[in-house]
């Protein structure tokens, strides 16, 4: 008898899955939801979207607090949860097995005394969200003009095999410098030599970027869905 078993793919639900598997050791919660710690994202994970997987989250966040979800489709949100924002988020993924060429001389490994600085490009490229601990997922890298961090590029979600890049920016005086390819090319190197996939999100609207991953040999996967949501008193 032929039995059939759907397997979601670890990217259908790439949060929860990276907080049990690749940033597993960032993750606070249960079987049912998990967490990052504040000051590292507001990233949250869930096995799935049921009533009963909401209330684990609700118990693990205190009021006000903002939880960011990344899903295959929309989802209804029970009580206890104000949207803040729900829109569509494409998810790409690098498929070939060799890096394109890089030149990195000029990249600089970001360290702990490096993070005012990260956090002062974030928030004038808003790349999205960049916290005082965002440099805990590791393998950050920039690039430095007389003594400024000008652009930056790094590592997020890990759900075992991918590895997400994220926080790719370019301060604004900056831009047309080639900046952003070559840490993205570095980046899609650190991975495939760590036996990893390279995949990462993008709004469509964001065309200048989106065309650069395109043209990095990023293909679009799937569109996803992303929610902000603040966790309301019941």
């Amino acid at each position: 008898m032929l039995i059939s078993c759907y397997m979601e793919h670890p990217l259908d639900n790439p949060i929860w899955n990276a907080l049990r598997t690749g940033n597993h050791a960032l993750a606070l919660g249960d079987q049912q939801a998990r967490i990052l710690p504040p000051d590292v994202g507001a990233f949250a994970g869930l096995a799935d979207y049921s009533p009963s997987t909401f209330a684990s989250l609700h118990k693990l966040l205190p009021a006000g607090a903002l939880a960011v979800l990344f899903t295959a489709e929309a989802i209804n949100l029970p009580a206890g949860w104000k949207p803040l924002l729900h829109r569509d988020l494409l998810q790409l993924v690098y498929p070939a097995l060799v890096a394109p060429p890089v030149v990195d001389s000029h990249l600089v490994a970001l360290q702990e005394q490096d993070v005012p600085a990260m956090l002062a490009l974030t928030a004038l490229t808003n790349p999205g969200p960049f916290l005082a601990r965002t440099i805990d997922f590791g393998q950050y890298y920039g690039v430095f003009q007389d003594g400024q961090l000008v652009a930056m590029a790094g590592q997020r979600l890990q759900p075992s095999p991918y590895v997400e890049i994220s926080a790719v920016c370019t301060h604004p005086a900056h831009l047309g410098k080639g900046y952003a390819n070559q840490l993205l090319r570095h980046q899609i190197k650190l991975i495939l030599a760590a036996g990893r996939t390279p995949f990462l999100h993008v709004y469509e609207n964001n065309t200048r970027a989106y065309a650069l991953y395109q043209q990095l040999g990023f293909q679009l996967r799937k569109q996803m869905q992303v929610y902000i949501l603040e966790r309301q008193e019941q």
